[in-house]
Parts: structure tokens; sequence; C-alpha cells
């Protein structure tokens, strides 16, 4: 399995950026998904999470403000994070991440995407 992030960068307070998820080298439109935050000095938390059903959940702090979605109709598979109305407490590196499903015990990792927000 192959995750390769892209679309992270520097943005002020209150904008917007969109990652981007390819997902190649399995059959992963049966599998859980979902993004995966590192701010400085605190551990991995799950933001994002959506299911084999398409249903979504997301971490309380970003809830409102991120939206995750994927795109199972073509290979690669692409999963997406719209991020809005950023905060400087979202600066983070970003990883996509196939995951147990009702978890986050992550099988598979990205190599990650650095947002920024100053």
């Amino acid at each position: 399995v192959q995750l390769v992030e892209s679309g992270g960068g520097l943005v002020q307070p209150g904008g917007s950026l969109r990652l981007s998820c390819s997902a190649s080298g399995y059959t992963l439109s049966g599998f859980c998904m979902g993004w995966v935050r590192q701010a400085p000095e605190k551990e991995r938390e799950g933001v994002a999470a959506i299911d084999t059903d398409g249903s979504t959940s997301y971490a309380d702090s970003v809830k409102g403000r991120f939206t995750i979605s994927r795109d199972i109709s073509k290979k690669p598979l692409y999963l997406y994070l719209q991020m809005n109305n950023l905060k400087p407490e979202d600066t983070g590196i970003y990883y996509c991440a196939v995951r147990v499903c009702g978890s986050w015990s992550v099988r598979y990792w990205g190599q990650g995407t650095q947002v920024t927000v100053s």
C-alpha cells in the first residue's frame, strides 16, 4: 500500500487548505481511512475518519471546520481533507492513514504533509 499526501503549506488564520492523498497498491475501497495530525511536541491524534460505508467522524477540535471525503470511483483511490477557518493550533504534520475500522489503530501511513497556520 502506498499513500502519498499533498496540499499542505503555510496559511493565515481563518484561511483554508485542501489536503489530498492518493492510495494505491491494494483494494482500499473496503478499508477504513482517516487523517492523523501530529502537532509540535504532541502525540499524534486522529482528526477525521471515514468508514467503508462513507460515514464520517471528527475530533471535537475540528468539528464544523474540517470535512473528510473520498473518491473510490477510480484508481488510485483519493482521500481528501478540506480544512476551513484554520487556527494556529491546527499546525502540524498531517498523515493519511489506513486504519482498523472502529479504532485509530493504523495499518498504513503516508509520509505526511506539513500544515502551518501563522
